[in-house]
């Protein structure tokens, strides 16, 4: 199973856009806290319509948290302040993809626990950032592309 992690997302749409991808994938989501909206928003509820059943979804206090339960897990870190492009790695099955907040991206501290896995999605023109289920999706699509032959 592939993993995408939220960290302190913000956006109940986004989150639960990233729900149905997951439930798609068969992905785990996993969220960390704290979160910019209620696990009842009408929103996040709406955005993944009824596939909420399907989506393996975790929740923590803090990313340290999912770090112990997952000791020996292979974090990516998607942000667009690094150069190390998103298809580079060779992902395996297991592997987490971490996204940041909608306002701020991942935190220096998160990005710099392993730099080698600190990867981005390429953007031309004045653009600054994609949407946050958007790149949830092209780098889990790749990801699985390389696992699964998707």
């Amino acid at each position: 199973m592939m993993n995408v992690v939220l960290y302190q997302p913000e956006i109940p749409a986004n989150t639960g856009n990233i729900a149905r991808l997951c439930a798609a994938t068969d992905s785990g989501l996993h969220l960390i806290a704290p979160l910019g909206f209620s696990l009842e928003d009408r929103y996040l509820r709406r955005a993944g319509l009824d596939y909420w059943p399907l989506v393996k979804l975790y929740t923590y206090g803090s990313i340290q948290e999912l770090y112990d339960k997952y000791p020996d897990g292979r974090f990516f870190y998607l942000s667009s302040k690094v150069a190390q492009h998103y298809t580079k790695p060779k992902y395996a099955e297991g592997d987490f993809i971490v996204l940041g907040p909608e306002t701020r991206g991942l935190p220096e501290e998160i990005l710099s626990r392993d730099p080698e896995r600190a990867i981005t999605i390429p953007m031309e023109g004045p653009v600054r950032s994609l949407n946050l289920s958007t790149a949830a999706g092209i780098a889990l699509y790749e990801a699985l592309r390389q696992v699964r032959g998707y």
